[in-house]
């Protein structure tokens, strides 16, 4: 596929949208993932602590 500009390949022959879309769909997945499972994995060692349970 030729482009004529960056506007012709950003418009992507009138899918940009979509393919733009799930480029940034994905990498906002890339980016939450490591963080939620970050945070996941802080909360579950919480969670074991035995210095914090009371009896």
């Amino acid at each position: 596929m030729n482009w004529n500009g960056a506007s012709d390949f950003l418009a992507m022959g009138g899918y940009g949208l979509y393919v733009w879309g799930s480029y940034a769909v994905a990498a906002l997945a890339m980016v939450l993932e490591p963080l939620l499972a970050a945070h996941r994995h802080r909360r579950a060692l919480r969670d074991l602590d035995p210095s914090d349970q009371q009896e």
